[in-house]
């Protein structure tokens, strides 16, 4: 790492930390008043009571390390305003309760831009570019700093829309750094801790769970790289067990003494909030609505099918169980079996070829990328589950760097329906393009780099039906933003333009989820190839 890099990434954190304060008065959706309510409950109340208050319908349903951060955060809420502090002060909002939220939001970032620099300062390998004008857009470590510190999505949901997530991607970035120094009970004792601060990332658990017991409980043939199944080490295992029952013990360990187990349970698995959110994440399940939606309206026109008002519902706007109208109606169990059966070829691949820390993150990355696609009540922020983890990727061959670029302004724009207010709108349409700008030009240099024998040329970042999808895709915006409004369809349709917007950006995702599941499965095909 050259001087010149340190201080580069350096001055992107410390202007992009700088930046997040100019936030303090923007939106912020209603998970404001739900970390509030959370900062109320956890200093207010006592522990037998956390997950049992239900005085707000903004319960605690986070696992109990985030509610002791939040018990954390609120030993300093006082100095700003003790009254943000009332269970029963619903709805509360002040200047100070506001600035203390934003500044502590800001604050645990910092763990998440230490991460992203540890990472591109040892795991990201130096390469020059030709003819560039400047490391910033030249230099893969910056480039993938970049890439990551100012990610357009965790900037928007942090630090307009209101969320945590930053130091938690923080911490699962340290977990991927240590699985790449062959830190393996590190980066578990890491992974371990984050499941138990916020549970969505169960989604990668298999790939974490697969790849430690392949390559740090048993060892590989060095002649074919099969697994050795008597050279199992009992002991190791106990290792990774121990530190997994450790860490939940002393997360769950108090709720378990009180006889709450059940009760934290289902406050984190809330079954009853339906298949899809109130906006439909761009997933196989917004297709799958669109669809029935489609067929529903064909049918009642040629007198098909019945009335019904199930096909109203899923597009009303609200987070709600719903039936669909003509195709069979989706329960939990059929989406968490749908997800494990796709899941199950990157785990059995990564089993097969766990060939160095690149080929967990792949199969992390398909994990969470799965079950985006196919799990239920989705949240449309759990595209960064696999935008971020695939920015480490980025620079690493022109696949992955087509992949990242394509899935990062999709599903970036995807995100936009969560910022609705006017004033916003700037703000968020010159981020959406300084980042999408910044990661097509950078990369575009960076593929000049890579030695590939194709017909098409190396610079060729897209193809000519992923630009036209592109171009599609900011007509699609633009009818969201003003279209829809000056064609004064506003009242008689007014979930339209989510409608729109989330479809589009399901195509996109889509098939982005396809082509990056054919690449990850090829590369083992043509080592094998290759060595025969």
């Amino acid at each position: 790492m050259t001087k010149q890099e340190n201080v580069l990434l350096v001055c992107v954190a410390t202007c992009l930390s700088f930046t997040k304060l100019l936030m303090v008065n923007m939106y912020r959706s209603t998970d404001y008043e739900v970390h509030r309510n959370w900062l109320a409950i956890t200093h207010s109340l006592p522990m037998d009571k956390w997950y049992t208050e239900n005085t707000s319908e903004w319960t605690l349903d986070y696992p109990p390390l985030f509610a002791w951060f939040e018990f954390t955060l609120s030993q300093f809420a006082p100095l700003f305003d003790s009254a943000m502090l009332k269970v029963s002060n619903l709805n509360y909002v002040s200047y100070s309760s506001i600035l203390f939220h934003r500044l502590t939001v800001a604050a645990a970032d910092l763990l998440y831009l230490k991460a992203a620099y540890s990472f591109c300062t040892t795991c990201v390998p130096g390469r020059k570019v030709g003819g560039a004008s400047h490391p910033l857009i030249s230099d893969p470590k910056v480039i993938v700093g970049v890439l990551l510190m100012a990610n357009f999505g965790l900037f928007i949901i942090d630090h307009i829309h209101f969320q945590y997530n930053g130091f938690l991607f923080g911490i699962l970035l340290y977990s991927i750094l240590s699985m790449y120094q062959r830190h393996y009970v590190t980066s578990a004792l890491h992974f371990a801790t984050l499941l138990n601060f916020k549970h969505i990332f169960l989604y990668i658990a298999p790939a974490y769970g697969i790849y430690l017991l392949r390559v740090y409980c048993f060892k590989s043939s060095t002649k074919d790289g099969s697994v050795l199944w008597k050279t199992f080490s009992i002991y190791k295992f106990l290792v990774l067990a121990v530190i997994v029952v450790c860490v939940f013990g002393m997360s769950f360990g108090p709720f378990i003494y009180l006889g709450q187990l059940a009760q934290v349970i289902s406050r984190l698995f809330p079954f009853k909030r339906g298949l899809c959110h109130a906006y439909w994440a761009p997933n196989f399940w917004a297709l799958y609505n669109m669809a029935d939606k489609a067929l529903y309206i064909t049918g009642r026109k040629l007198d098909l099918v019945p009335q019904s008002n199930e096909s109203a519902a899923m597009t009303g706007g609200l987070v709600q169980e719903f039936n669909h109208a003509v195709l069979p109606s989706t329960k939990p169990l059929a989406t968490f079996i749908l997800t494990a059966l796709f899941i199950l070829p990157s785990v059995l691949h990564l089993w097969n070829n766990p060939i160095g820390p690149k080929s967990f993150l792949k199969s992390l990355i398909l994990c969470g990328f799965t079950s985006f696609m196919f799990g239920w009540h989705v949240h449309e922020k759990a595209i960064l589950l696999v935008i971020i983890p695939l920015a480490l990727l980025a620079v690493d061959n022109p696949q992955y760097t087509r992949h990242f670029l394509f899935l990062s302004i999709t599903g970036h724009c995807s995100l936009l329906p969560l910022i609705f207010t006017q004033f916003e709108q700037p703000v968020l349409y010159f981020g959406l393009a300084a980042y999408s700008i910044y990661s097509w030009m950078s990369l575009h240099l960076v593929t000049q780099t890579f030695e590939v024998k194709s017909s098409a040329p190396a610079h060729c970042l897209l193809s000519k039906y992923e630009k036209y999808y592109l171009y599609g895709l900011v007509v699609v915006i633009l009818y969201y933003g003003m279209g829809h409004s000056l064609l004064g369809l506003s009242e008689t349709l007014p979930f339209l333009p989510l409608l729109l917007m989330s479809v589009y950006t399901s195509l996109g995702v889509t098939y982005c989820y396809i082509r990056l599941y054919k690449t990850v499965l090829s590369e083992s095909m043509v080592k094998i190839i290759k060595s025969q």
